[in-house]
């Protein structure tokens, strides 16, 4: 097998901790094969240890020169990602997506009168409706049991066609173990009406879309009592039935994939990469927050915090600040007041904190950020400036600013993020100055026509 570098070994610990799609690749970059992964940093090391491999993975691991990967919101999203590429590439390696396996669905027969639920591997159309697919099948399964046991949607088990005109006679089921256990409401017999079964089916449906909250809830109160009461078993089982529905809850894009969409992702990981290198982070800025200050003059001071998930915009984590105990324009004071109100909230609510704090400015406005933050964080938060005109990177404990050459892709996810939080600033600086200077306005237009 070869000997991978220290080089390589070093590159590994870059790879974050995340759900994603790993892409092993020759020295003509020929993809060789394609998986998927809960944490992405632990299953690509898995292939670098030195004992313990199969003859497949140690045969495919002496042509593997490149690694990519593409970071995913969720277990699922890299599921369908995943399967696609596969598809489209048929990477030697990867034998069973070949062999036509896939991951099953749960599939609800809604275009009978009396619905079945089941788990498949094919999805087809039927008028049935399909859920997942589910990367975890014991899960899934176990899922189902529970539910059905419980009652929660006890939807018929069984193969028997029948209509509701035309049920069927009691010596063609009187075998069935679910009829006389009470676990089947016996619609083949006409013990349930149509109407009713449907409200069995639509709770199904909202169960496998997602809209269960309060049954998570319950499971896990249920499953602290259990805890509590030393019923460890229970405990355990609750946890793994809150594992799987979360995994139902989880949203996946359905959305065609194309062959420039892979290399975009594939580029901005790449970035990424480059620049968790450049500033030394400990793994990938996949979140990084960028503040911004504007003002003319001193008046109607504001800052704006935009974020970037994965390279890309993420606006529902944007907010707008109205600077409240700093007067003029004091910009070092400005920033410092809204890192601190930020990091002030995240650490209360427990938000999440970012990858990496980009500060726009120089080494003024980064030494008030950092000020702002050991105050409130009591951790070590990646922390940089980006400042303007020399597109020099100052950091923390350092002297002289980091130049990066102009045409790093590393540079230009700094310079996207911070024109971004600019853009974002000037726009809440002009419509709030707006608002004041309008009744001015009107108050002289109104006093010039008198």
């Amino acid at each position: 097998m070869t000997a991978f570098s220290p080089a390589t070994v070093e590159s590994l610990a870059r790879l974050p901790h995340s759900p994603g799609v790993y892409l092993l690749r020759d020295r003509a970059s020929q993809i060789l094969y394609i998986g998927k992964a809960i944490d992405l940093r632990k299953r690509v090391a898995s292939y670098f240890r030195s004992q313990g491999l199969a003859p497949k993975i140690r045969a495919l691991m002496d042509d593997v020169q490149h690694v990519d990967y593409i970071a995913s919101q969720s277990e699922r999203e890299a599921l369908v990602v995943e399967q696609r590429l596969i598809q489209r590439h048929q990477p030697l390696f990867n034998t069973m997506w070949k062999d036509g396996k896939t991951y099953p669905y749960v599939m609800i027969s809604t275009a009978e009168d009396f619905p079945r639920v089941r788990l498949t591997r094919k999805r087809v159309r039927d008028g049935a409706r399909y859920f997942g697919p589910y990367p975890n099948v014991n899960a899934v399964r176990s899922l189902l049991d529970w539910v059905w046991k419980r009652k929660l949607f006890p939807l018929r088990p069984c193969d028997y066609e029948f209509t509701e005109k035309e049920p069927l006679a009691y010596p063609k089921v009187r075998s069935c173990l679910y009829l006389h256990t009470g676990e089947c409401p016996a619609p083949c017999l006409g013990r349930i009406s149509k109407d009713d079964y449907r409200k069995i089916t639509d709770r199904a449906l909202l169960f496998f879309e997602g809209k269960n909250a309060a049954l998570g809830r319950l499971w896990e109160k249920e499953m602290q009592t259990a805890a509590r009461n030393l019923n460890f078993e229970a405990a355990a089982r609750l946890r793994d039935h809150l594992k799987a529905l979360e995994r139902m809850r989880q949203p996946v894009t359905f959305r065609a994939l194309r062959e420039d969409d892979v290399q975009g992702r594939l580029q901005t990981t790449r970035a990424l990469q480059e620049l968790q290198k450049a500033l030394g982070l400990p793994r990938p800025p996949l979140r990084i927050e960028c503040f911004d200050i504007s003002h003319v003059q001193g008046s109607d001071t504001v800052a704006s915090l935009v974020a970037f998930t994965n390279g890309k915009p993420d606006k529902s984590r944007y907010r707008k600040y109205k600077i409240q105990t700093v007067s003029g324009g004091d910009d070092f004071a400005s920033m410092a007041e809204v890192v601190r109100r930020r990091y002030r909230r995240v650490k209360a609510e427990n938000l999440g904190w970012p990858d990496l704090i980009l500060i726009d400015g120089g080494p003024g406005q980064l030494s008030a950020a950092r000020r702002a933050l050991e105050k409130v964080t009591g951790r070590a938060v990646p922390l940089a400036s980006l400042a303007k005109r020399e597109e020099v990177v100052y950091l923390p404990d350092r002297r002289e600013p980091l130049r990066m050459p102009r045409s790093s892709p590393a540079l230009h996810i700094l310079q996207r993020v911070r024109d971004e939080a600019h853009r974002f600033a000037v726009a809440f600086h002009r419509a709030r100055r707006g608002k004041r200077l309008l009744p001015e306005v009107v108050h002289d237009s109104v006093k010039k026509n008198t």
